[in-house]
């Protein structure tokens, strides 16, 4: 009886409690269960996808799962892929086209909204032709094989009046974007130190290296667009050390290990911890570092609440995501859902023009150290960063 009078009133006398911020998907449930249209009585929005490779498939995930979109076309000169895509997806509507017949997609009007997973090479020109065709375009990285061009695709989507929107779809992981928040209300005040860790798994195929554009403007520049998306601010200096401890990457004159540097005008440090062969899985971790304390965002595992104990083995759990598809799974998927918003006019871009400049100005930054074995200052103009 040490604990009766602690007993309290029914909870059905009280308030219903609301489902933490935190629990994003019951929150999406909730959302899903009211039905409501209000503000979001959009038409369905017809799009083509091009490509369905790695991140290709993945958008078509999305495609296919999103109430408010309809896939139309998907442009892929894999021809030999075609039928088992159409009978696995059950896309017996969906035209399949090859990249030399892909006028089709830009002269039909009814589609609003071009889906660019493609070979890297083949960005530019797609983007190019789907803005001069008043078309929407979502885009992975990058845009085009130059900061200029990439601004000639910017400024051609101002004029045209459609979004161009560019993929980087860590902005949109729950635990970075809640890494992010946390730093932005002052948890741990002025950032002295921020770090990322990225470590590849499993490792790309050489035929994909060879046309990946390089682990700096591939891999690395994921992790630049976190920590400034993160800080606000823009690195004034960096050092970078690179070595490929695989010879068939050293053969196409690229780094499998990168260890980067960074100076902000503010004061703060940043360090890049980069790797393209992890066999411990997709290794993703990032550290916020201030007078108040730390912010840390740790490793995700797909089945993180069993636990086990064997003989004399220790603890044994889940190993962590394996692969970037896994890993960043509600990433891409709220990433899209954005862009879908973005062409419905609900809200504006979150990934900014100068943002994309600005993070592929300091990659190349980064390559260049990495390459001459000098530090680098990276000026920057009146009007350049966002």
């Amino acid at each position: 009886m040490a604990t009766v009078k602690f007993k309290g009133s029914s909870p059905y006398t009280k308030e219903k409690p609301s489902a933490p911020a935190e629990d994003y998907i019951y929150n999406r449930y909730l959302e899903d269960l009211s039905l409501n249209i209000e503000g979001k009585e959009h038409p369905v929005i017809r799009v083509a996808l091009f490509g369905i490779g790695r991140a290709g498939t993945i958008h078509l995930t999305s495609i296919i799962r999103h109430p408010r979109v309809k896939l139309a076309y998907i442009v892929d000169d894999m021809e030999s892929k075609w039928k088992d895509v159409k009978r696995y997806w059950n896309l017996d509507d969906v035209i399949f086209l090859h990249s030399k017949n892909a006028d089709k997609v830009y002269t039909d009007p009814n589609i609003e909204a071009i889906i660019v997973a493609s070979p890297t090479f083949t960005h530019e020109e797609i983007v190019t032709k789907s803005l001069k065709a008043k078309k929407a375009v979502f885009c992975e990285k990058p845009i085009a094989k130059t900061r200029v061009n990439t601004m000639n695709c910017y400024e051609m989507a101002k004029q045209m009046k459609k979004p161009l929107f560019c993929a980087f779809n860590r902005r949109f992981d729950p635990s970075y974007e809640a890494v992010r928040n946390k730093v932005w209300k002052g948890e741990i005040g002025h950032v002295h130190v921020i770090k990322t860790i990225s470590r590849d798994s499993p490792l790309p195929s050489i035929d994909y290296l060879k046309s990946s554009g390089g682990i700096f403007h591939d891999c690395m520049v994921h992790d630049i667009d976190m920590i400034t998306w993160i800080l606000g601010e823009y690195p004034i200096k960096v050092a970078v050390q690179a070595y490929a401890h695989i010879p068939e990457i050293q053969a196409i004159n690229d780094f499998d290990t990168v260890v980067a540097t960074f100076h902000f005008p503010s004061g703060t440090l940043g360090v890049i911890d980069l790797s393209r062969n992890s066999s411990l899985g997709y290794d993703q971790r990032l550290e916020a570092f201030g007078p108040k304390g730390m912010i840390y965002a740790d490793n995700e595992q797909p089945i993180h609440c069993v636990k086990s104990y064997s003989n004399l083995d220790g603890l044994r759990t889940a190993p962590i995501w394996y692969s970037f598809a896994s890993r960043y799974y509600n990433a891409y998927k709220r990433e899209f859902e954005h862009f879908i918003e973005v062409v419905h006019g609900v809200t504006e871009p979150s990934v900014k023009p100068k943002e994309i400049l600005a993070v592929n100005k300091i990659t190349t930054a980064c390559e260049e150290s990495a390459r001459t074995g000098k530090m680098v200052v990276i000026n920057w103009a009146e009007g350049e960063l966002p």
